[in-house]
Order: C-alpha cells, then structure tokens, then sequence
C-alpha cells in the first residue's frame, strides 16, 4: 500500500541549493508525494527557480517568516502527508529510487530514519 508523503523544503536566498533539492525531488520513481515549498522572501534566484518548477511542486508560497523553525511549522500546517519529510534546500535524495524502496514495503512505524 503506498503511503503519501509531504515533503517540506524551507528556503532563504539558496537559489542553487534549491535547484539541487528540487531536482532530487522531482527525479524519484516513487510518486505518491506532495511537494511543500516555503520560502522566507528570498531576493535571489529563488522565486524564478520555484515558479520554472511550479507544475511538480504542490504548494509554495514566499513571505517573511521568523526563522527556520517558523518556516518548518508553516509547511506542517499545508500538509497533508501520512509522513513529513524536512528535506532543505541543499539537501537532496541521494538517488531515483530512495522514496521507493521506503514506501514500497510494509511500515508499521510513527518515525522512520535513514543514513
């Protein structure tokens, strides 16, 4: 049974980063997944590199946030997600098939974790 999955990625003016964190994202095989991006205002590259990938990104929205953690919180309240995954701008999932190999077998958890 496929779980869904919101990912959150929390961004201020890491427009590169989150290039890297979107295209990471977007390349999984495994699909069930929301796509939360919250980003605090940013004056770079950052609204350009979220509006180019608007149609795979489920929500976003950009605005001053009082922090990291504001900005996190901000995410969990949009989704809709069995399981939250924080996965930052400039982070990444380090290949195609990492949701999938995950979600595609039986989990009875509240928490999981990886290396």
């Amino acid at each position: 049974m496929e779980r869904k999955l919101s990912i959150i990625t929390v961004n201020r003016n890491n427009a590169e980063g989150l290039r890297k964190t979107i295209a990471s994202v977007i390349a999984q095989t495994y699909g069930n997944y929301e796509f939360v991006i919250i980003d605090g205002a940013s004056t770079d590259e950052s609204l350009e590199v979220i509006r180019k990938n608007a149609g795979r990104i489920s929500y976003w929205i950009s605005e001053p946030d009082n922090g990291t953690y504001h900005a996190m919180n901000k995410g969990i309240k949009v989704s809709a997600g069995e399981y939250c995954l924080f996965l930052n701008s400039g982070d990444y999932l380090v290949d195609k098939n990492v949701l999938e190999k995950i979600f595609n077998q039986k989990i009875d958890a509240d928490i999981i974790s990886g290396d």
